[in-house]
């Protein structure tokens, strides 16, 4: 079977773009793998999939499938792209688009300078939630990666532990990160400077470490004014991506919770810039920034 596809990309992370609303198209793990390899396939991050809208006040449901096959809830930049996707083929006419996810109905808005505004919904810092396996819910946790659980900790952020960060996982085990769930999980890592930080060997100790039971994303930030930080991201099932949505916002929402950051933030990405306002705890944080598309095409299941 013949399947139009679109090749986008929001401060270069990529997607495979695919309008299933016949629901023509049932994918598996092993064709989206096949697809996703950067040497002899069309290669991206994630596979977005727009499909008719299964609740009641969604004008679409929004799927998302990483690299290696897995079906995730969320990929802010990857928001951005449908919405620009949608809008482009007349798919609708609205400014503002409900989409339905697997973590729920989110609104993307569309901006008069071309950029998409995101609703990324209310941070959840409920270990439960996110989920990771603690006692109680703390500004950091710290987890000796050597053993199978986490140890507790509320000890405060100082400077020298924004300032931490070695070439090298420590030598005494222990990782210091705090966590949230923007729809999915996060763990997020201070660190002196994003470019010398071990993203792939710390990131993928995290990734599957047991305390988070579904995975999770790990965000390594710098920061470098109380509205501006640096930023890379280890992705669950992609490895290191040139942007990450959720993980900005993850970040941000750390940062402001720690005492450390405002409610506005620049957050510096390999790919670009995105701008993130949370503007109350209550509220929903809101993440905004460019989108392309890059090419159309055509493969076979």
């Amino acid at each position: 079977m013949d399947v139009p596809f679109t090749k986008m990309h929001g401060l270069g992370n990529d997607f495979m773009v695919i309008d299933n609303r016949s629901n023509s198209y049932t994918l598996n793990s092993a064709v989206i793998k096949k697809w996703s390899d950067r040497n002899t396939g069309i290669g991206f991050d994630q596979l977005l999939m727009v499909q008719e809208p299964s609740v009641e006040g969604a004008l679409f449901d929004y799927r998302i499938f990483n690299a290696d096959g897995d079906e995730v809830e969320h990929c802010g930049n990857g928001a951005r792209c449908f919405a620009r996707y949608v809008t482009d083929r007349n798919m609708t006419d609205a400014t503002s688009i409900p989409v339905n996810t697997m973590a729920g109905i989110i609104t993307l808005r569309l901006q008069d300078n071309e950029e998409v505004t995101v609703d990324m919904g209310i941070p959840n810092f409920s270990p439960a939630n996110i989920p990771l396996k603690a006692d109680a819910e703390y500004l950091q946790y710290q987890l000796d990666i050597s053993k199978s659980n986490a140890i507790q900790s509320n000890s405060i952020i100082t400077e020298n532990f924004i300032n931490a960060g070695n070439d090298v996982l420590p030598t005494n085990q222990l990782m210091h990160f705090g966590s949230v769930n923007i729809g999915n999980p996060h763990a997020v890592l201070w660190v002196k400077d994003v470019h010398t930080a071990p993203v792939n060997l710390w990131g993928a100790a995290l990734e599957n470490h047991s305390v988070f039971p579904a995975r999770v994303n790990v965000g390594f930030m710098q920061l470098l004014t109380d509205q501006e930080v640096q930023l890379r991201v280890f992705e669950r099932g992609v490895g290191e991506t040139k942007a990450c949505g959720t993980g900005a916002c993850a970040a941000v929402a750390i940062g402001i919770q720690q005492g450390i950051l405002q409610r506005e933030v620049a957050v510096n990405l390999l790919g670009g810039k995105l701008r993130i306002v949370w503007p109350k705890n209550h509220k929903s944080i809101e993440m905004t920034g460019p989108c392309s598309t890059v090419f159309e095409g055509q493969t076979r299941m």
